[in-house]
């Protein structure tokens, strides 16, 4: 079945109705995404502050490894949360990935440090939990009481859009630092973080790549047609990820007046990487791959290649790294490997030569 067959069967509301022009459209679908499903981002404090715990060599001293912590004001006190910075040493700026971790540490089975270093990129790692609790507490913890108020309003943000505002306060530090080069900084994540990746690098176009690893449904995958993971059970089991508003959509997936593709498409034109896992049934690989082709039709628009790729879907190893969004599929489970910070390096390395 060709991809275009595939994707009419998903009857999926269409990303560029009528000739309204793509900036405007663009604002359109960020604020649909707002009001139905994430919650907006808070808004950016004045200033953010930035100190520096602990400094040293690192990784057979080919790095710089730095503990900072930064600081802000809310609405209602200042909030301090802290992350690790690795950079490699070079004579010149560097490219940065802001990794949304779920690990304080630095090296973890999802971070091969010393191989992100050797491709010549700088990381700039935090902890989920240091912002905001992976639980259902009614925001009375981390950044959630301090720009929440209980009990939340239809269209207040969930903990994805709290911790992709962290992610874009390390990028205001980042910005600062001049080892760091300020045209090449990517954010990236996994499964709920990789949710999260996209929906910052959605809102931010400081970001110049945004990385999806197994974010499956409310993330990179379409919901229309989906299997494992539903709009059902994503928002019965983690309610507190979303804005009240997504609970209506619970088994009406076919009333949402957007899909996963229009996140996607906030991306366009910069650099988007898609990668899913064979085994990875319940994020569904099929449907994080469809979403990736039909944001391809902004891309297109906006004059620049997007995936380039078979007339049919993906199996292991395929890898489709020629357009300006890429994607690759693997053998194995839910995981962020070795393999699949590779791709993504890689990736980045191809269109920045």
């Amino acid at each position: 079945m060709s991809l275009q067959t595939e994707l009419q069967l998903r009857h999926l509301p269409k990303i560029l109705p009528d000739d309204t022009p793509w900036p405007i459209r663009r604002a359109e679908i960020q604020k649909i995404l707002e009001r139905e499903i994430y919650g907006a981002i808070p808004p950016a404090p004045e200033c953010v502050h930035a100190q520096i715990l602990e400094e040293k060599a690192a990784y057979a001293g080919k790095a710089v490894r730095q503990q900072i912590a930064l600081t802000w004001d809310t609405p209602k006190g200042p909030f301090t949360f802290p992350f690790y910075l690795v950079v490699p040493k070079s004579e010149q700026p560097v490219p940065a990935v802001v990794h949304i971790s779920f690990s304080p540490l630095p090296d973890n089975d999802s971070s091969p440090m010393e191989e992100l270093i050797d491709h010549g990129f700088a990381i700039a790692g935090f902890f989920y939990r240091d912002v905001a609790n992976d639980t259902d507490d009614g925001f009375t913890s981390g950044l959630g009481p301090l720009y929440i108020t209980a009990p939340r309003q239809p269209e207040d943000p969930g903990t994805i859009s709290l911790w992709a505002f962290a992610a874009l306060r390390v990028l205001d530090y980042l910005l600062t630092r001049p080892e760091i080069c300020h045209e090449k900084i990517a954010v990236a994540g996994h499964s709920r973080l990789g949710k999260t990746a996209l929906w910052a690098g959605a809102c931010d176009t400081r970001f110049y790549a945004v990385y999806s690893n197994n974010s499956g449904c409310s993330g990179a995958a379409i919901t229309r047609g989906k299997v494992g993971e539903n709009v059902q059970v994503i928002s019965t089991n983690f309610p507190y990820w979303f804005c009240p508003n997504y609970q209506q959509y619970k088994g009406r997936e076919d009333a949402m007046p957007f899909d996963q593709h229009f996140l996607l498409a906030l991306v366009a034109p910069r650099l988007l990487y898609v990668a899913s896992a064979e085994e990875d049934t319940w994020a569904d690989p099929a449907s994080e791959f469809l979403s990736a082709v039909e944001a391809g039709r902004v891309y297109t628009l906006l004059g620049v290649q997007p995936l380039v790729c078979e007339d049919r879907l993906p199996v292991p190893p395929d890898s489709y790294p020629d357009g300006r969004i890429g994607y690759h599929i693997r053998r194995g489970t839910h995981f962020l490997s070795r393999y699949d910070w590779d791709h993504f390096l890689n990736f980045l390395i191809r269109h920045n030569q």
